[in-house]
């Protein structure tokens, strides 16, 4: 009993001589709580909406007041013609569009079933489905008003709507197509942040990374050296994910295969920069883990649009989102390897990259040289 009770008291010893770790490990459930509580969500509101109108009329118009109002739906853009539609979705302005077909009004009157298309950015298979089942519920709910109001000049037989609906970038809803671009990112985090933060974490435990510091070598030098192995591993990586993908999930490719290994260098990069700032403000490899899982894979899990769609979480998470750097590359595979998109629809992900890449190695850099001085 009494060399259990010298164990105890030595392990609480530890524990408050740390009290960096003792907090994390107290923090870290909780985060982890409030994180998975408030992103996991299976609705979806702030749809963006496209409407394709060549003629608008009073039933027309009616029925896009109806899908503004019922507070789910955002119309982001009304357009003439279905070709408008395509730089919309690409450039992710729109999840959703309506096209009225001509004459929509008119064929109330005339017994004929009035037609519109539902398109919607299947890019996210279950977002999809649950879009296409919103925008038919409301479509739905015009047309048994229409048939519930007492009957008028213009609709003297039966109202009916047919809805067709469409898929685009993914109309097999295959989920594979959803998950591998977004895996990309979440491998590539662990190879470059998690790793980065505790290899070099471990060196500074056996001393190493002391005797580099009083060495000749400049800090950025020192961060070139420890970076560049694992730069090139990350890169090998991102290509060995996407043959894999191509070859035994069948993703499609419709986009540029050099922009996105360039992305994905520009994602490893930034991934590295984080890394390298963890352990430089850590002193042991419990530390690191702890900070570069809270701080690098749990956001890119659920911040990043990897598995829950952005758009169901609260504003304050999607304000979060903005400075998770899976976010945009997530955006981009996706957009490069479903859509097919160049650089001039990714170009603002891509400053967010190399933004957030500029701020964290120049951190990295000052960490070193506030450690050697």
């Amino acid at each position: 009993m009494t060399a259990l009770q010298g164990l105890l008291r030595k392990e609480f010893f530890h524990i408050r001589r740390d009290r960096r770790t003792a907090a994390v490990l107290i923090a870290l459930p909780v985060v982890q709580v409030l994180l998975f509580g408030y992103a996991i969500r299976t609705d979806v509101d702030d749809v963006r909406l496209a409407v394709v109108d060549p003629a608008p009329d009073s039933a027309t118009i009616e029925l896009r007041n109806r899908f503004a109002a019922g507070g789910v739906f955002r119309t982001v853009a009304v357009v003439p013609r279905t070709e408008d539609l395509d730089r919309l979705f690409e450039s992710g302005t729109a999840q959703q569009a309506i096209v009225f077909y001509p004459g929509f009004a008119e064929d109330f009157g005339s017994g004929v079933p009035a037609r519109l298309l539902i398109l919607t950015d299947a890019t996210e298979p279950n977002t999809g489905s649950l879009l296409q089942s919103y925008a038919q519920s409301v479509v739905d709910g015009y047309a048994r008003s229409l048939r519930a109001a007492p009957a008028s000049p213009a609709l003297q037989r039966p109202v009916s709507i047919v809805a067709q609906s469409r898929l685009r970038f993914n109309p097999t809803r295959e989920s594979k197509n959803l998950f591998v671009p977004g895996l990309m990112a979440f491998v590539l985090t662990i190879i470059s942040s998690l790793m980065t933060a505790i290899s070099l974490t471990r060196e500074k435990e056996t001393g190493t990374m002391e005797a580099l510091l009083v060495s000749p070598l400049r800090p950025w030098e020192i961060i070139v050296g420890k970076v560049t192995p694992y730069l090139a591993i990350g890169f090998i990586s991102v290509a060995a994910v996407l043959v894999e993908a191509l070859l035994v999930f069948h993703v499609p490719l419709r986009g540029s295969v050099p922009l996105l290994l360039l992305e994905g260098a520009l994602y490893i990069l930034v991934s590295l920069s984080l890394g390298i700032l963890i352990s430089a403000r850590t002193s042991s490899q419990r530390i690191a883990m702890m900070f570069a899982l809270l701080g690098t894979m749990l956001p890119n899990i659920l911040l990043s649009g990897f598995i829950f769609p952005l758009e169901s979480m609260p504003a304050a998470l999607r304000a979060l989102s903005y400075v998770v750097p899976g976010r945009w590359f997530v955006a981009i595979a996706r957009g490069i390897m479903l859509k097919g998109i160049g650089l001039e629809y990714v170009w603002r992900e891509t400053l967010f990259l190399a933004a957030m890449a500029t701020v964290l190695l120049v951190a990295s850099i000052r960490s070193f040289n506030e450690r050697l001085e």
